[in-house]
């Protein structure tokens, strides 16, 4: 892949984290997955889900009053 920043993982086009696999940013077990927001709606679940717990960590802790 290439581009404006190397990932350390990333080999020969190939991602040594993930089996030696075609590096594709944003599939399932990458470091940048849930961390970033991709063009493709399906590397994106990882973060909705990180939102939806952050939202209902949120409104517990508001009506704990522990806020």
């Amino acid at each position: 892949m290439a581009g404006g920043w190397g990932c350390p993982h990333e080999v020969d086009d190939r991602c040594s984290k993930i089996n030696n696999l075609p590096c594709d940013p944003g599939m399932k077990g990458c470091v940048l997955a849930g961390r970033y927001v991709f063009a493709s709606d399906d590397k994106n679940q990882r973060l909705r889900e990180k939102q939806v717990r952050t939202r209902t960590d949120d409104a517990e802790a508001s009506s704990d009053g522990s806020a």
